[in-house]
């Protein structure tokens, strides 16, 4: 893998700090309606109304989750991938 200079790897931290304050803020923006929602729906009776949208955002929340992460997590791939085709195109030149 090449060495990233100190330019690229602040631009790709920022990049990964960005998508995880994404994520962090969307959790908490989502707690806290939610919670504010489940206070109005116990105030009003109680029916369980809430777990409706709860249940929704909460799976556009999870999805968010695992796609930041499993990037964050795959950051690189693509380059390792890379130097490894690289690597079997030389060798076949070779022979």
């Amino acid at each position: 893998m090449t060495r990233l200079t100190e330019p690229e790897l602040q631009r790709r931290a920022q990049r990964r700090v960005k998508q995880k304050m994404g994520f962090y803020i969307h959790a908490t923006v989502y707690v806290l309606v939610n919670l504010g929602l489940a206070a109005i729906d116990f105030a009003n009776g109680g029916k369980s109304w809430h777990l409706w949208p709860l249940a929704g955002w909460g799976l556009g929340l999870a999805i968010h989750g695992f796609v930041t992460f499993a990037r964050l997590n795959g950051d690189g791939l693509r380059e390792r991938m890379l130097q490894g085709e690289v690597e079997r195109l030389r060798q076949q030149q070779d022979r």
